[in-house]
């Protein structure tokens, strides 16, 4: 093939919503998106999520589910490292929840791959992440089985002709991983669609001091242009939204095709809207984590007290309306599912875990940056000092 991705247009859309608002059963809106993409009979719509964290997982397994079925009209994958070992606790544990769900108990009879768990439990064999993701179990999450998933652990393999490439990746891998993407889009005729799920910020000192956005990573890494680039988050604990607990989100992106992808997306206990506000919703995203973790500490160190996570909270609101009126000069745009995430991220999740755990004094640096079961932690006791100096919190060392 020859030719860039750098200025085509994709297909000769100029707006993603055109014929999308009439698509209203599962394989009509799956109709509608191939023929946005201009993808003919034959040609599978080829979706792959890079990274298999727990929010990773789970979108890959929502769309797997839903979607699954037209095995002639789509094909979704995902994208891990091979090689991470499952330690002999969490093999244990899985077993326990294998046994605990006839469903997966049958699923995994019926797929030859029992076995090999209770093996794992003996100790009689090492069971790997990859290995286990393909039986429908994420390793940050293994209380909430998922369905079976296509794992392809060849980078080049996974997103080389992909149509829509998930960004499941924490931040501080979204531009390495990306950068390794590009190598192999060199050649691309057309252009990819990426979904970004990722929180974080990046700081750049030049030309003049800036944060940069996992969006905006991919876009310098692949030089995918940004109208191809979106945002999806909301008030979402993955293990809950795919036990269908009821749930909302917004994609935020160019209309282009934030509008198609939101009607693709829908599910009726997941419901997607679609924002063009892509650098607030990103921002907030990231700053919600660094809140939840704030959070974790103020309900630990004050024993639970309603008062003081409420004060904390207006803390948390006021100066996310700042930091939205420098952003967007609009901070009503903090309403729904932006102002709903920081909310739910700080009644529950990894990051109030870490918060509450940092105040007990139960994580220590010396603990490394992977926390068993929880994932990566970085930059978390950096906060523990900031809300000290700020007084939020007053913290008496035990002698």
């Amino acid at each position: 093939m020859v030719g860039s991705i750098m200025g085509v247009v994709h297909n000769g859309y100029s707006n993603g919503s055109v014929g999308v608002q009439n698509c209203n059963g599962v394989e009509e809106k799956l109709d509608c998106l191939r023929r946005l993409i201009g993808k003919g009979d034959g040609d599978p719509l080829r979706i792959v999520s890079v990274g298999a964290g727990a929010w990773g997982s789970v979108f890959a397994a929502l769309l797997q589910d839903t979607y699954g079925q037209f095995r002639d009209k789509i094909q979704i994958r995902i994208w891990r490292r091979a090689g991470r070992a499952v330690d002999r606790a969490t093999a244990e544990h899985l077993f326990e929840v294998i046994n605990s769900r006839e469903d997966v108990l049958r699923r995994l009879i019926r797929r030859c791959a029992y076995l090999k768990y209770v093996e794992a439990r003996l100790g009689d064999r090492t069971l790997f992440a990859d290995e286990i993701l393909k039986d429908g179990f994420c390793l940050n999450m293994i209380d909430t089985p998922l369905c079976p998933l296509k794992v392809v652990t060849n980078l080049q393999e996974a997103v080389w002709d992909a149509d829509i490439v998930v960004n499941g990746l924490p931040s501080t891998e979204t531009r390495e991983i990306f950068e390794e993407i590009s190598k192999y889009w060199k050649e691309r005729i057309t252009v990819p669609i990426i979904i970004s799920l990722s929180k974080g910020i990046e700081a750049a000192l030049e030309p003049v001091p800036h944060i940069i956005t996992p969006t905006k990573m991919i876009n310098q890494a692949t030089r995918v242009p940004m109208e191809n680039i979106l945002y999806l988050g909301g008030p979402n604990i993955a293990s809950e939204i795919y036990n269908k607990e009821y749930a909302n989100a917004r994609i935020c992106g160019a209309e282009k095709w934030r509008k198609a992808l939101a009607k693709f997306l829908r599910q009726p206990h997941f419901i997607v809207w679609d924002n063009s506000d892509l650098v607030t919703h990103e921002v907030m995203g990231g700053l919600k984590n660094v809140y939840a973790i704030g959070a974790g500490m103020v309900a630990a160190l004050t024993n639970e007290s309603a008062t003081s996570k409420s004060v904390y909270f207006a803390h948390c609101t006021s100066e996310m309306i700042f930091i939205t009126h420098l952003l967007a000069e609009e901070p009503e745009k903090l309403a729904g599912p932006l102002l709903a995430d920081t909310y739910v991220t700080l009644l529950k999740g990894r990051n109030a875990w870490y918060g509450q755990m940092l105040a007990k004094g139960q994580l220590r640096p010396d603990m490394g940056d992977s926390i068993s079961g929880k994932g990566m932690i970085q930059v978390y006791f950096v906060m523990f000092h900031v809300l000290v100096s700020s007084k939020l919190i007053c913290y008496v060392p035990d002698s």
